[in-house]
């Protein structure tokens, strides 16, 4: 995978949840699919599975879902 193919997406915030970032990237429609998918093992966080919603997610790291990934973009402290 190339870097073209990851979407940066940035927050505000230093750290957001994998639910919350689910949402804001639109790769669910709602708080309800983004707990399915995670609980299905379908999110992978930095390549690994992770089934954990409120993981904490910071500058840089990738999440990977039905084959799109994004990156993680925060702002400098």
């Amino acid at each position: 995978m190339s870097n073209q193919d990851i979407e940066e997406i940035p927050i505000r915030d230093s750290m957001i949840r994998l639910g919350q970032l689910l949402k804001l990237a639109s790769l669910v429609e709602d708080g309800v699919e983004a707990a399915e998918l995670i609980k299905s093992g379908l999110v992978k966080v930095n390549g690994e599975i992770d089934e954990r919603r409120g993981r904490q997610l910071h500058n840089g790291d990738t999440v990977n879902v039905n084959g799109r990934t994004v990156r993680i973009v925060a702002p400098e402290a």
